[in-house]
């Protein structure tokens, strides 16, 4: 071997080395031979080096994963020495390799099975047994073997192709006949030599047993002599994870209902037996969440079998299997109430079953109700934060928790299912507990109070938020809860998390407001001081800014008589720069876009004079036009409040907010930035001024259309065809003006060169498009013939070969589509006698061909949906052509274009018989089934997919 090359190996070798290294790689890869010297490295120890040893386990790993197919019978015969021999030298060495050594020795024997177990080499496993037969270091490298042989050939989370998959079946089917039972008989020859001298070997044992028990007959593994020797390591510390994790996969092994029973209740009365069930006694956390894992397990089990021997009508057994159930629910409480979160949410899969289970009972006995009271406190405490839970810098503890709670949600949503009565009752007790002594209790306690009558808005069904309505027990409950929250001073709690969760309730809950109004000046106050806007932690005056706009949003006409209070008392934080004392704003400019939407929803919807109405609002935006001018402000308020403002008297007002924002587009600073703000506001003025917006349009897009990008396009479309929708002829001039512009802006960027593999790019370019057939489209359907016919001729046929090639030559179905239809329209328009002129030839030139070349690309894929859309508007574009041509298309088709395609008389006469039938419907289907009999490329799948669609 390269020795100079082999000092490259080395992980502080310098770059030259390291580079000889990677070309020596290379070398013995790709050599025929050249990899029988680190075969023979290997079998014969010749190198001490790790870094060397691994080497040639890479060079032998690419030959047998690679080219073993092109080797020989003697090379193939002596990669199986190189194995043995090497495997042999474990033995005897007095220390064992470097655990990565082991493992990719593991993955290269696993490869060399793959390969050669069905055919070169059925005894692998009692080769490689009677070789190391109970040798520490030999068992190792079997155990390795094995897990890595699972990760080939069982592992679930590999993709593997249907060759692989059946490749892998088969291998599965040949070791259950011929090895499954001395590999288990290994097994537990492993598990009781080794369990006292070398637990980690026990442990490896354990893991293989848990990831074969899977797919082998689970008679071999679920005896007495197995079990019983598992359920004894379950008392040793070393081995009692392992253990739990095992019996966890044997307890998940699919079998028979009555069975799994028997055998979930056999491990539980050994189990209980053994004292594991006194979970209070054990203070190993880590064993106690394996436990808790193996218990939901067994519970999850149980509760399968009930609801298949419940189906199948098997009321003995399945009465049986729910008293099983049922025994487990004190244990289930033990693990679910833990103070450990880990061992908790490790039981919250069988909780949530066990209700599951509840839900389907005709009734409930005593003891399954006090299940569930007893269920619902242990959520309730479970809820609680802790004190070490950090909420100013929350880390990766904290998330995990709110993950927690996420699961808890679920349990308190399950239980709502089974028992709405007992929940509220239950959440009621505590709130109302609670809430009478805030003042002295701790942060935690007060949160959840509030948090559970938060979380009772999702887990009882209400119509639209409409908890104040119907069912009178409920409504009583919420609306005495409510009061008592907005009333007992709770809002002033000097916690972060209690100050958000007041908020979160009161905004969940704002319908409350209308059946008692009289609380909102409170909340309102609550809102505005130091315990919402102004409070001190950022975090929270954030939030309370987005919940202060929805509580306005719903409850505005409620607010006439607070309107210009609010105005003043918010005045301050509407400050768009920030104050000169030094001290930072109370809110980010986000958080002010919602403070400003308020602001607006109250202004317009108020019941002030008109004149009033335009004085609020000026005085809320001249500030903001103000601001705007000055160039260290960005453009990030732009979106002002959504509100129709004409019937206020504020379309001045926001005239002036377009002249001032306008000017704003020729700014070459954060341009898109601007450009995309401008466009916003745009949008929204469309709705609000309607067409007194119309003055602005034209130096707006002048602008736009000014070194663009494609996403500066791909945005401005949208504007214009909401222009084009709305105002139709009266934009007519403008848009005749403005077409030209922008369909040569559009061209101008789509021909702009960009690389091969710049996926962004090109995506880029296929919404750019998109945008732009549909703008044509838009044009086309809007009853404005003019704005096209008026481009002149070359334009006019320029524009309309992009939508040929389109229809044709671009592989987006979604564009083709619009294309077609885009065609249709322009036949309609324009191929009748008192049509464009020249346009005739036009569609038999072009569009009639178009009809036919789409479907022959390689690219048109009948399999997908909106391809088989496409085919259907190709088919109303044909219909369209004989409607406006009559029997010169048809005499067009039978005399030239199908002869010119080699398409039979016969076949040419049933589509001309078809075209001419009064119901599109006819055609389409005639076409789609046609397509599939022409090309036989399209399969049965795809016919039936056509099929389908010509229902519809």
């Amino acid at each position: 071997m390269d020795e100079q090359a082999l000092l490259g190996l080395n992980p502080n070798a310098d770059a030259r080395y390291r580079q000889r290294a990677m070309a020596y790689f290379e070398q013995l890869k790709e050599s025929q031979d050249a990899w029988e010297v680190c075969a023979e490295a290997l079998a014969k120890g010749i190198y001490n080096d790790d870094h060397v040893k691994f080497f040639c386990f890479q060079v032998l790993e690419h030959q047998i994963k690679f080219r073993h197919a092109g080797l020989s019978a003697v090379q193939q015969q002596l990669i199986r020495e190189t194995l043995m021999k090497w495997l042999q030298c474990q033995l005897m060495n007095a220390q064992p390799e470097k655990p990565f050594i082991r493992n990719k020795a593991a993955q290269v024997f696993a490869l060399t099975f793959i390969m050669e177990y069905l055919t070169l080499w059925p005894k692998f496993f009692f080769d490689i047994l009677s070789l190391v037969g109970l040798n520490p270091h030999g068992v190792d490298v079997y155990l390795r073997t094995l897990m890595a042989i699972d990760a080939e050939v069982v592992d679930r989370d590999i993709l593997h192709t249907p060759e692989e998959t059946r490749r892998n079946t088969l291998i599965k089917d040949t070791m259950r006949e011929q090895c499954i039972p001395s590999l288990v008989e290994s097994w537990f020859q492993i598990l009781q030599t080794y369990q006292q001298s070398h637990p980690e070997l026990t442990c490896q044992c354990l893991e293989v047993v848990g990831a074969y028990v899977s797919w082998i007959d689970l008679n071999l593994i679920a005896n007495d002599r197995f079990v019983n020797l598992l359920l004894s390591q379950m008392s040793v510390e070393e081995l009692r994870e392992e253990a739990c994790d095992c019996l966890f996969e044997i307890v998940n092994k699919g079998m028979d209902p009555v069975d799994k029973t028997k055998l979930v209740e056999s491990l539980c009365q050994v189990l209980q037996s053994a004292g594991f069930f006194n979970v209070e006694q054990e203070e190993d956390v880590d064993f106690l969440a394996k436990f808790s894992r193996l218990v939901n397990g067994m519970g999850q089990s149980l509760v399968l079998s009930w609801t298949k021997l419940a189906k199948a009508g098997n009321v003995k057994d399945a009465a049986e299997t729910l008293q099983a159930v049922e025994a487990k629910v004190p244990l289930l409480l033990q693990l679910l109430v833990h103070e450990d979160d880990d061992i908790s949410a490790n039981i919250v899969g069988f909780c949530y079953e066990y209700l599951h289970v509840l839900k389907q009972l005709p009734q409930l006995t005593d003891q399954q109700k006090t299940n569930i009271e007893a269920i619902m406190l242990a959520v309730m405490k479970k809820l609680t934060y802790d004190d070490e839970y950090n909420f100013e810098n929350e880390g990766e503890d904290e998330a995990m928790f709110v993950e927690y709670r996420k699961q808890l949600k679920m349990l308190l949503d399950r239980l709502a299912q089974v028992s709405p009565e007992l929940l509220l009752e239950a959440v009621r007790r505590v709130f109302t507990n609670t809430m009478q002594t805030w003042q002295t209790a701790p942060f935690m306690e007060v949160e959840v109070a509030i948090r559970l009558l938060y979380m009772l808005g999702e887990a009882l069904p209400a119509s639209h938020g409409a908890h104040f309505s119907g069912d009178t027990a409920k409504t009583s409950a919420l609306q005495d809860m409510m009061r008592t929250l907005v009333s007992c001073g709770v809002s002033s709690y000097q916690h972060t998390s209690v100050s958000l969760e007041f908020f979160e309730t009161v905004v969940r809950y704002d319908k409350f407001f209308i059946v008692e109004p009289q609380h909102i000046p409170n909340v309102l106050m609550a809102f505005l001081d130091q315990r919402g806007l102004r409070h001190n932690s950022p975090k929270v005056r954030s939030r309370v800014a987005y919940l202060f706009s929805r509580f306005i949003k719903t409850l505005h006409k409620h607010m006439n008589a607070f309107i210009e209070d609010i105005l003043t008392r918010i005045q301050d934080l509407l400050e768009l720069a920030p104050p000169e004392n030094g001290f930072l704003a109370l809110l980010t400019s986000d958080d002010q876009l919602f403070m400003f939407e308020a602001a607006g929803v109250l202004i317009v919807n108020g019941e002030s004079p008109v004149e009033r109405k335009q004085a609020l609002m000026r005085s809320l935006l001249t500030p903001l036009m103000d601001a705007f001018q000055r160039p260290s402000r960005g453009s990030s308020f732009m979106r002002i409040n959504k509100q129709t403002v004409k019937q206020c008297g504020c379309t001045e007002v926001y005239r002036d907010c377009l002249q001032t924002f306008l000017p704003a587009l020729s700014c070459p600073v954060q341009r898109g930035v601007l450009r995309s703000s401008v466009r916003s506001f745009l949008h929204r003025m469309i709705i609000c001024l309607e067409e007194e917006v119309l003055p602005f349009i034209p130096a707006a897009s002048e602008h736009m259309l000014k070194d663009c990008e494609a996403k500066d396009l791909q945005e401005f479309i949208p504007l214009i065809s909401q222009i084009t929708a709305k105002f139709k002829r009266q934009v007519s001039p403008f848009l005749q003006q403005i077409f030209m512009p922008l369909v040569l802006a559009i061209f101008e960027v789509l021909a702009r060169p960009a690389e091969d593999n710049d996926q962004a790019a090109a995506l880029e370019k296929q919404m750019l498009r998109r945008s732009y057939f549909s703008f044509i489209q838009t044009i086309a359907g809007s009853g404005m013939n003019e704005v096209m016919a008026n481009q002149g001729a070359e334009n006019i046929e320029r524009v309309v070969f992009t939508i040929i090639q389109g229809a044709v030559d671009f592989p987006d179905p979604i564009a083709q589509k619009t294309c077609f239809i885009i065609l249709s329209r322009l036949v309609e328009l324009w191929g009748g006698k008192d049509g464009m002129v020249g346009f005739p030839d036009f569609i038999y030139k072009h569009i009639v061909p178009a009809c036919f070349l789409a479907p022959l690309k390689p690219t048109f894929d009948l399999s997908d949906a909106q391809t088989v859309l496409t085919l259907s508007e190709c088919a109303v574009t044909l219909k369209m052509i004989h409607l406006k041509r009559g029997p010169e298309f048809i005499q067009f088709l039978q005399q030239e274009y199908l002869p010119s395609l080699q398409v039979s008389p016969e076949i040419s006469q049933e589509l001309c018989q078809v075209l001419q039938q009064p119901d599109v419907k006819v055609l389409k289907n005639y076409i789609k089934v046609r397509v599939c009999l022409f090309y036989p490329r399209y399969t049965v799948g795809s016919l039936l997919l056509l099929l389908h669609f010509s229902k519809l």
